[in-house]
């Protein structure tokens, strides 16, 4: 396998985008990329984008070949491939990209990740309610937001995880994403805000969700032969891994832990040949805040049951030991559900380079973490400075 290195990031504003069409945000992610590569664009051999729900957002499948004709790449005819993963279809098409150039496959891969919801804002959390099991759990009336409460209600009863940890977590998130421009949320919130907005599934309250967004986001990536022609300073790949798990929440053995994060960090650290000390930046799901507490568990900073220490004693602030969603993560950043994954990327990336502005860290190793519905899909990437 070659080592595979990240030449270009591009994103745009994540956000309640009505002015733009899913077209307008996907180009303008993809040029982005293009131009902080220095490439022309024909010299991009494949693409891969994760795209959730297309269909039932814009009423529009064939995404891969739509973006392929509107970027330009149509007249190229490479081969353009979806990938669906419900919000962990970004980090899936990044692994198919990695693959497709560590293999041999390939020299210069864009992974791209779109979405584009607040068309049909409506029927949007039905609709991302599709990535868990609906027969057995949405037809019963479940919820994202209640599948998570049961989680953190039971976090909080076996742990002794307190609301105020929650808070705590999209207070962080949301100063974060004072300091980047492209973010849905650029405003702090109090920890009293956040405690006293209204509940949306007890014990999880409005500031506990990730908003719905669109949004979209590129990554280039390219042989370490090929990289080292366009940069100086490339961010490799160290690793990728994807792990699967039960979509039904009552079929796991332990609802504070998401089995597929677990195996899937073991599978990369190994690959990568590290630990999980060894991270020095990361991002990670929070579509929910108790998503982030239990992922600081399943990925090994913190033992089990003693995630929200981490919180409470600031070592995963931006000036902390390791800083998580240092861009505001899905919180206030935004959760573009087929975008996510690759905009993980381009902050990791942009924090290895050194180019993230007034929230850039200390950091020569990196990660992020997406994961599909409440786990049963997850996808780890370390990256390397």
């Amino acid at each position: 396998m070659r080592r595979v290195a990240v030449i270009g990031v591009g994103q745009s504003k994540f956000g309640e985008l009505w002015d733009a069409s899913f077209r307008d945000i996907v180009l303008s992610a993809g040029i982005e990329a293009i131009e902080d590569a220095g490439l022309e664009g024909r010299e991009i051999e494949a693409l891969y984008v994760g795209n959730m729900s297309g269909g039932r957002f814009l009423s529009q499948e064939h995404i891969a070949a739509l973006i392929a004709d509107y970027a330009g790449l149509a007249e190229l005819h490479i081969p353009c491939t979806r990938v669906e993963g419900a919000d962990a279809s970004g980090g899936l098409a990044l692994r198919q990209a990695y693959l497709a150039v560590a293999s041999g496959l390939h020299d210069i891969v864009i992974a791209a990740g779109a979405e584009k919801v607040t068309d049909i804002v409506d029927k949007a959390m039905e609709i991302l309610a599709s990535g868990v099991d609906r027969e057995w759990e949405v037809f019963n009336g479940a919820t994202l937001a209640s599948l998570f409460a049961m989680m953190a209600r039971l976090h909080m009863d076996m742990y002794g995880t307190r609301a105020e940890d929650l808070a705590m977590v999209s207070v962080k998130n949301h100063r974060n994403a004072v300091k980047n421009p492209k973010a849905q949320f650029r405003r702090e919130i109090s920890i009293d805000v956040a405690l006293n907005s209204p509940y949306v599934a007890e014990p999880l309250r409005m500031f506990d969700c990730a908003p719905i967004s669109d949004g979209a986001a590129a990554v280039i990536l390219a042989s370490e032969e090929v990289a080292r022609k366009y940069t100086d300073t490339p961010v490799f790949i160290s690793a990728s891994s994807q792990a699967t798990d039960y979509i039904a929440l009552s079929s796991r053995k332990d609802f504070t832990r998401m089995d597929a994060v677990v195996f899937a960090a073991r599978e990369a650290y190994r690959k990568a040949g590290i630990g999980a000390r060894d991270i020095d930046v990361a991002e990670v799901h929070d579509s929910f805040t108790i998503a982030e507490i239990m992922a600081y568990e399943d990925l090994g900073f913190a033992e089990k049951g003693k995630g929200a220490e981490l919180i409470r004693e600031g070592v995963t602030e931006i000036d902390g030991d390791l800083p998580v969603n240092t861009s505001g993560g899905l919180k206030a950043c935004g959760h573009a559900a087929g975008a996510t994954g690759i905009r993980q990327a381009v902050e990791i990336t942009l924090q290895l380079r050194g180019d993230a502005g007034e929230r850039q860290v200390d950091a020569e190793r990196g990660l992020a973490l997406n994961i599909g519905g409440t786990g049963a899909t997850a996808v780890v990437t370390i990256f390397s400075r």
